[in-house]
């Protein structure tokens, strides 16, 4: 079935917001069997009436955001009954709900208020929990008073999220599964994420075989700071079989089919196999660590981080020897293995991780251009420390989250074996 997304709302045209309504949409929707085929953004006003012309034209499903509420520029309501050749009326049970939700704040309904209590006659009402604008919908019309044609299933949301997320799950979410009985292809979607790797490398190595698993699977890449990720839409079969290609061709880099991030994928490793980790960072400034504690559940395994962005931080945190920052300097492979060598010993974790760069936009030499980084793991299992060079030439913030990446991957791939 054909779906239309129409977000409105000033606001995320002009930048101020950003319009989380789409990602969110096309996730939800996905289980379902639909697809998103079409999306505009437009502003508030009068426009939602020529968005809307437009869609019925077009669209066997038609999604609404925002328009709702009780300024004089919500008017979606309003339009969308015009349109439909429907009344308004005030429903007696919206307007209680609304009451009993203002009693609850010391508040009373105002004029402007009250409008959200405005129902076209042969709407259902999807009500709000959440909020004092209902949603409603529309059901599909054979002829149109002002177009002529047929109009689509309608449904208009509440603009913000925290209203229109539990609205969409309990109300619209049944309704979509009624309309679309028999008529849509379940389909299942994987992200398969890969370290270290550029998009074309991947694509010219996987997509042959991938392509070989029927042609209603469907491919798609996306580049990321450090990573590729390969999408692929088909059926939970196929899925199964594109993750063995995707796995096979690339078992190093190969870190999560699950759209786990790099640092969820690390914690989990280190929980499963009971192992401890600290960090020492000098160029990402504790970025490791800030990635690593977004995971719940980490305080588990990450024991310490420390921030060592000064020479004398180096020395007295990790024991770094002063005439080795003198002979090779901070950003060095030798100072990286004293780091990490001493942030193993200090913290007394399994692993240790150590990092130092130069982060730019001065700093660099011909011999260590800005955008040089060096970065260390250790263990206690009798391997020797890993130190690797890398050379991640973006500016500072960039720089960072490529350079933690680089950490947080060289460690993933020391615990599994690779290393």
């Amino acid at each position: 079935m054909r779906l239309e997304v129409i977000n409105t709302g000033t606001e995320l045209l002009l930048g101020n917001t950003i319009n989380t309504h789409l990602a969110y949409l096309g996730e939800h929707l996905l289980p379902l069997g639909l697809r998103i085929g079409r999306q505009i953004c437009i502003p508030d006003g009068d426009i939602i009436r020529e968005a809307l012309v437009e869609s019925f034209s077009r669209q066997d499903i038609v999604i609404v955001t925002g328009g709702l509420g009780p300024t004089s520029d919500d008017i979606t309501r309003e339009i969308t009954a015009e349109l439909l050749g429907q009344t308004l009326h005030e429903d007696a049970e919206v307007l209680a709900r609304i009451k009993e939700r203002l009693a609850r704040r010391h508040k009373e309904i105002n004029e402007q208020t009250r409008r959200q209590a405005q129902i076209p006659e042969r709407a259902r009402i999807l009500h709000n929990d959440f909020g004092t604008a209902p949603g409603l919908y529309f059901p599909a019309q054979s002829q149109c008073p002002v177009t002529g044609g047929p109009t689509p299933h309608l449904f208009l949301l509440p603009g913000p999220p925290r209203e229109l997320m539990p609205m969409f799950q309990n109300a619209v979410v049944p309704l979509l599964k009624e309309i679309c009985t028999g008529k849509t292809r379940i389909t299942d979607i994987r992200n398969f994420r890969l370290s270290g790797l550029g998009e074309s490398e991947v694509s010219a190595t996987v997509e042959p075989a991938l392509m070989a698993l029927g042609d209603d699977l469907e491919i798609g890449y996306c580049a990321r700071m450090g990573e590729v990720v390969v999408r692929v839409l088909g059926s939970p079969e196929q899925m199964e079989a594109a993750r063995n290609v995707v796995a096979a061709a690339f078992p190093e880099q190969f870190f999560s089919a699950t759209d786990q991030s790099m640092e969820e994928t690390v914690i989990d490793l280190l929980r499963r196999f009971g192992r401890t980790l600290a960090t020492a960072e000098s160029c990402t400034g504790g970025l490791i660590a800030h990635r690593l504690t977004n995971v719940p559940g980490a305080s588990e395994v990450f024991l310490r981080g420390s921030v060592v962005y000064a020479n004398e931080a180096k020395m007295d945190m990790l024991g770094v020897p002063e005439n080795l920052l003198k002979m090779h300097g901070a950003v060095s492979a030798e100072v990286c293995l004293s780091m990490v060598e001493g942030c193993l010993q200090r913290a007394g974790t399994d692993y240790a991780i150590s990092i130092t760069g130069i982060a730019g936009p001065g700093g660099g030499t011909e011999a260590k251009p800005v955008g040089t980084v060096f970065i260390g793991v250790a263990s206690r299992d009798g391997k020797p420390p890993v130190i690797q060079r890398h050379f991640f030439p973006y500016e500072r913030e960039s720089f960072k989250q490529a350079s933690s990446l680089a950490a947080l991957d060289l460690l993933r791939r020391r615990v599994v074996g690779f290393l």
